[in-house]
């Protein structure tokens, strides 16, 4: 089965199969770390020559009683692995959803961490869905239906005019527009420009 480029994709199509089959259908995932570069089978190769040629030579000086030991030096360390000591391990997160009466398998590929982070907690919702519990689809929807800025604002205001009528005093209310002092005084004109020094 191909893996899903889109996570959206594969968490769309995972709470479907969840929702049609929640007694059959499991949320698999598996987490691993493996180096930022491997090196490639050429330079396994040579590397792994220069081993023996570096084991031949040491044999066949080790014979000879003209050998000069030196201490504190290291041999030398092939490119690959300077490389990938380089730069740190890269982690890789799979995600598979099953069902094995139907034989679906859903997968879903990612290294990164911030999406990472977001998957993990969207594995709660589809664990509820396998629970066979209640889901709040209004969490779960990420098209929130917002009211409109300008009715909230009135709505506000008049709830703000009900209380001030039963108080007799006004009280500020969030979002209300406060009314511009008169123009005149007050220094709150124009603010002067700074010239340049």
């Amino acid at each position: 089965m191909p893996y899903y480029e889109k996570s959206e994709d594969w968490l769309h199509q995972s709470a479907l199969l969840l929702q049609a089959r929640p007694q059959t259908t499991r949320v698999t995932t598996s987490y691993s770390l493996r180096p930022a570069i491997r090196p490639s089978k050429a330079e396994k190769l040579a590397a792994k020559e220069a081993r023996r040629a570096k084991e031949k030579k040491e044999t066949s000086s080790s014979s000879s009683s003209s050998k000069k030991t030196t201490e504190g030096e290291e041999p030398p360390k092939d490119a690959a692995a300077a490389a990938a000591a380089a730069k740190p391990p890269r982690g890789h997160l799979v995600l598979k959803t099953f069902d094995p009466h139907s034989g679906v398998c859903l997968k879903y590929k990612t290294s990164k961490a911030a999406e990472v982070g977001r998957l993990i907690q969207m594995l709660g919702q589809l664990g509820r869905r396998m629970a066979a519990l209640p889901v709040d689809e209004a969490k779960e929807s990420a098209d929130v239906v917002m009211a409109d800025a300008a009715a909230a604002a009135a709505a506000a205001a008049e709830e703000g005019a009900a209380a001030a009528a039963v108080s007799g005093t006004a009280t500020p209310v969030a979002g209300a527009s406060t009314p511009a002092p008169a123009a005149g005084g007050g220094g709150q004109g124009k603010k002067k420009k700074k010239g340049k020094r």
